[in-house]
């Protein structure tokens, strides 16, 4: 699968490995898959991203960026539903390319340790508000970590049979019940901790 020649900028070397991704997963991606497909020379590539990592990288940001709504808490909004809210777009985020858990998982850039509060990224806004009704920052942190990494794993096991593209409901049951369970258990762990007292 091939398409007409257009101008090569780093976003149309995303669009195109996304495709490519689509087409041939994670095992079967390469560069020189992509240069086929975007119809250039290989090294045409490495004027955008100078290593495979890095652009693979690249997509696993951008597929966030352009697939994960609910990332960023609305106003007003309770720390419990918004961790709910954000794993079920982020599970969704995953689900949107083809071994999106797995891109994730192994190329996906993660923030450094510290993450600034006041700063408009996501992950500060999301131990801001957690912050903000009753966690810690360390145990803000330790939750968020903990919902992405079920989310993952979760998907990771969905994805595991490539020949099944399609969402089966039970595996939605079970992502709630799961989901559920783990944010009743950092409720406890909240209820517990001496700042809540």
């Amino acid at each position: 699968m091939t398409q007409r020649r257009t101008r090569l900028d780093s976003t149309a070397v995303l669009h195109g490995a996304q495709l490519v991704l689509d087409e041939k997963g994670l095992d079967g991606f390469t560069t020189r898959a992509l240069a086929g497909h975007l119809q250039v020379q290989q090294p045409a590539l490495y004027w955008h991203f100078r290593t495979k990592g890095e652009l693979l990288a690249a997509l696993a940001e951008d597929v966030l960026a352009r697939e994960h709504h609910g990332s960023l808490p609305e106003p007003g909004e309770k720390w419990d539903a918004f961790l709910q809210r954000n794993a079920r777009s982020f599970r969704s985020a995953l689900h949107a390319v083809r071994d999106g858990a797995r891109l994730h998982a192994e190329h996906h850039r993660r923030p450094g340790d510290t993450i600034d509060e006041s700063s408009d990224d996501a992950p500060g806004r999301q131990v801001a508000l957690l912050v903000s009704q009753g966690f810690d920052e360390g145990t803000a942190v330790s939750a968020l970590v903990a919902i992405s990494r079920y989310t993952v794993g979760v998907v990771l096991e969905e994805q595991a049979d490539s020949r099944r593209r399609d969402r089966d409901p039970e595996n939605d049951r079970r992502f709630e019940f799961g989901l559920s369970a783990l944010i009743a258990g950092i409720s406890a762990h909240l209820q517990a901790s001496p700042r809540a007292a």
